[in-house]
């Protein structure tokens, strides 16, 4: 994982298709099409408790400063404090309510790192008993549209304040430069006092009082020689400003030291003093903790599952995933975290990581200078694990320091109960702009969010997408190829028409979330007198069969494949579907 200083190539945009026709290639054409279930509905089993259907929370940016402490239940809703509450509804039919502040995200920002670590920071916020019964309660909220929008890091773009405060960090940054203050201070010429201290050293030795008349005089032209030597050394000696780097960007050498720069201010409100002594303490930090020895080191590969980068969100956001169920392993649990030398290792490890991460970001003004992070909580261990809560406390503290608005944003997905109540304590002392940043996904929601904020092609295979690791056992697809998403309505059918105008070898992909449905292929053709082929018989998918089919098939003459998706369950579902075609060869 070598460090860069170029910017990732952004994923691919591919638009999300909710509607009947989409065109494909020249040589097929696609169409939807939508009818009654013909699935005999069996018995339904509940739907998701309340905690599954209030899975979803995504604080909002608000435009006023946080609010104090939130109110008892029975106030009103504090209006700088928003939440959106996705519904069980349409992706296109997305609703946002407003809550008490019910989200949360660790104070400054931290990209690969200990945010996803803080398996104990919970998330939903204020009023106890709402959260969990959001579900019940989303029609007494207000709406709210408000979304958190990353700030320009162009100087144009800034307010007249961002700008002036930004002129100001800049001086005081390059008279540190000057005076060297990052490092130490420059080191008195040594000529100076040496040469200062030689004149009281050498009068003993002359001995004046022994005879004065003759020794006098040869005694004054050595004094009034040290003295002229003393003023000329006094004259101030040109010593060249210190260089300085972070994350390998050198400071005030190009634009791309001003998004550092603003990212200290935001993180300090653009109070130009605080961002400095902010910078100045990073600077040392850095120095103490031997970052840029630490990045060329080899720390092993045994926590490669534990996070990882996969993919870009639909901004062009490279996304780190951070799966903290790898912890249910024992055997890695004590390797990692059973005493202090083990933890520090583990500490180092992950600013490694995040250092490597960063290296690769595009610093330009407009460039992407943030990482979205994903949290996974399935199985993670609970906040009773005093050496995880040890580690993460630490490493929190380390970021929160020392790596500012580094997140685009913060995506809890699969969490559990504990991770709720342990946020309604503490998200009283998170800013607004850190929880704006926070989703919050239980379960049921995980592969509905993630598609929301990344396309289904570059999220992976375990979490809902069709993304896998770069080896031989996808060789047709790669997140080059862009996935069409179909929502598929309770009691309903949905047909994807693939028509063929020539003979080719039709190749497809297709996935329904979770499945519960049956899916089915078929190639129909033109001809009337020819038969119709079944590529799939029918087939009822359980949520534990293979997550993706994988078909392919030779068309030799016009006609039609079908791929049939029917839902009969009172559930809607979410159909992913990606297709190539490749010439035709006997």
């Amino acid at each position: 994982m070598a460090s860069s200083d170029q910017s990732p190539p952004p994923a691919p945009e591919v638009p999300q298709v909710d509607s009947p026709a989409v065109v494909a290639s020249p040589v097929v054409t696609v169409s939807v099409t939508e009818s009654d279930s013909t699935v005999k509905t069996e018995k339904e089993e509940p739907l998701a408790s309340a905690s599954d259907s209030s899975a979803i929370i995504e604080t909002e940016k608000e435009d006023t400063p946080p609010p104090p402490p939130p109110p008892p239940p029975t106030e009103e809703v504090s209006e700088s404090a928003s939440v959106e509450v996705a519904e069980q509804v349409e992706p296109s039919q997305s609703v946002v309510t407003e809550s008490k502040s019910l989200a949360v995200m660790m104070e400054k920002e931290q990209p690969g790192l200990l945010e996803s670590q803080e398996t104990a920071i919970a998330a939903v916020d204020t009023t106890q008993e709402e959260v969990a019964v959001v579900s019940e309660e989303k029609k007494k909220i207000p709406l709210n549209l408000v979304s958190f929008k990353e700030e320009s890091n162009k100087v144009d773009d800034l307010s007249d304040f961002e700008r002036k405060a930004l002129q100001e960090l800049k001086q005081l940054v390059q008279k540190a430069l000057d005076t060297h203050l990052f490092t130490s201070p420059p080191p008195k010429p040594p000529s100076k006092e040496e040469k200062g201290a030689e004149p009281p050293s050498d009068a003993p030795k002359t001995e004046p009082p022994a005879s004065e008349s003759n020794k006098t005089t040869e005694i004054k032209p050595p004094e009034e020689n040290p003295e002229k030597e003393t003023k000329e050394e006094t004259k101030p000696e040109s010593i060249p400003p210190e260089e300085v780097s972070i994350w390998g960007i050198p400071l005030l050498k190009d634009d791309r030291s001003d998004v550092i720069l603003l990212k200290f201010l935001r993180a300090r409100d653009f109070k130009v003093k605080d961002a400095f002594t902010m910078i100045k303490n990073t600077i040392q930090w850095r120095k103490e903790f031997e970052i840029d020895k630490l990045v060329e080191q080899d720390l092993g590969d045994d926590l490669e599952k534990v996070v990882f980068m996969h993919g870009y969100d639909r901004d062009g956001h490279p996304v780190c995933y951070n799966v903290y169920g790898e912890f249910q392993n024992k055997e890695l649990y004590q390797k990692t975290f059973s005493d202090e030398a083990k933890r520090m290792k583990f500490l180092r490890w992950r600013i490694q990581f995040l250092e490597r991460s960063i290296r690769k970001l595009d610093f330009s003004p407009g460039g992407i200078s943030t990482i979205f992070q994903v949290n996974d909580l399935h199985n993670s261990p609970g906040p009773g694990k005093r050496e995880l809560r040890l580690a993460t406390k630490k490493a929190l503290q380390l970021l929160q320091d020392n790596y500012p608005e580094f997140v685009a944003k913060q995506v809890f997905i699969n969490v559990p109960w504990w991770y709720l109540a342990f946020y309604t304590m503490i998200s009283p002392f998170m800013t607004q702009r850190t929880k704006s940043k926070f989703v919050i996904a239980g379960p049921a929601r995980t592969a509905e969010i993630l598609f929301k904020y990344i396309s289904p092609e570059q999220v992976p295979i375990q979490y809902g997408g069709l993304s896998v690791d770069f080896c031989d056992c996808n060789p047709e697809f790669s997140t080059d190829d862009p996935v069409t998403e179909i929502t598929v309505k309770p009691g309903t059918k949905q047909t994807v028409e693939i028509t063929n105008f020539e003979t080719c070898v039709l190749v497809w992909e297709i996935r329904v979330v979770g499945w519960e449905v049956s899916y089915g292929a078929e190639f129909v053709p033109n001809a009337k007198d020819n038969y119709t082929v079944i590529i799939q018989k029918p087939k009822k998918m359980a949520p534990r069969d293979e997550p993706v089919v994988c078909h392919s098939f030779k068309v030799g003459e016009v006609g039609k494949v079908l791929l049939t998706v029917d839902n009969p369950t009172s559930k809607k579902k979410k159909l992913l579907y990606r297709f190539k075609v490749k010439p035709f060869s006997d």
